[in-house]
């Protein structure tokens, strides 16, 4: 199971909080899932008051604060801080949005944020990209977990540069990284876990599917099932066809 800041996760999976039809499917959705996380956006808890607060309290996973809808490094820093002290954590899930469309990073606010967020004494979790450039300045920037995105935020896609992301993991091997956002079937969370990341966060595939608890579910052993084929070591591809039957003691005609 991932290990972020020293705390043992239960799940590889995520999950957030938003965009749920009601809370009881909310909290129906993290029962089927068994996720190991729960991300919650100050914004929206703001706008739930102390009945949103209460449910997400009662998932009984650690919550993790996103600095969701941020755009400058000082608005989400200031955010951090209204998190840490509303919800009593120093772990934050670090968003500073540079693009208002693809809702990408914007990298340089991002280590900036990061930076000082660390000399406050937060657990970051940045939402970065594969870039190994940036991935770098954010760990010497403090972080200890590197949450580079599979597709844009909501879109679904899946991974759009598995190739990018195989190199990431390849240069950092003892970091522990998450692919955050574009998950949008079980087939990509697998996929994300096959490459050796340790865990994924999603919410948009649950929340806004027919069933959110099936989904849920599904995401959930699709994230277990690519961790257990990654640790089986699976055979490299190949461009001719190998028999997986011997042709030792076959007979043949002369």
């Amino acid at each position: 199971m991932p290990v972020f800041y020293g705390t043992e996760i239960a799940s590889p999976l995520m999950l957030g909080t938003a965009q749920y039809p009601s809370p009881a499917i909310l909290a129906e959705a993290f029962r089927a899932s068994g996720a190991g996380i729960a991300t919650v956006s100050l914004r929206r808890e703001a706008g739930g008051g102390q009945d949103f607060l209460r449910l997400i309290e009662g998932l009984g996973v650690p919550l993790l604060p996103n600095t969701a809808g941020c755009h400058t490094a000082r608005e989400a820093i200031t955010t951090a801080q209204m998190a840490r002290e509303l919800l009593g954590t120093p772990w934050i899930k670090l968003e500073v949005i540079g693009h208002t469309d693809l809702l990408s990073p914007d990298l340089f606010g991002l280590v900036e944020a990061a930076r000082e967020l660390t000399a406050q004494g937060f657990r970051v979790f940045p939402y970065c990209t594969e870039d190994l450039s940036v991935c770098g300045r954010l760990l010497d920037a403090g972080c200890e977990v590197l949450m580079p995105w599979g597709a844009p935020i909501g879109s679904g896609l899946g991974l759009n540069n598995p190739h990018g992301l195989r190199a990431l993991r390849a240069a950092f091997p003892d970091v522990p990284l998450v692919v955050d956002a574009g998950i949008g079937l079980p087939s990509h969370a697998a996929a994300a876990m096959e490459l050796g990341f340790d865990a994924i966060l999603l919410n948009t595939a649950v929340a806004r599917a027919g069933d959110p608890a099936a989904m849920a579910r599904a995401m959930a052993l699709a994230a277990e099932a690519g961790r257990a084929a990654f640790l089986a070591d699976p055979i490299e591809p190949r461009q001719m066809a190998t028999p997986s039957t011997p042709v030792i003691g076959k007979a043949f005609l002369t």
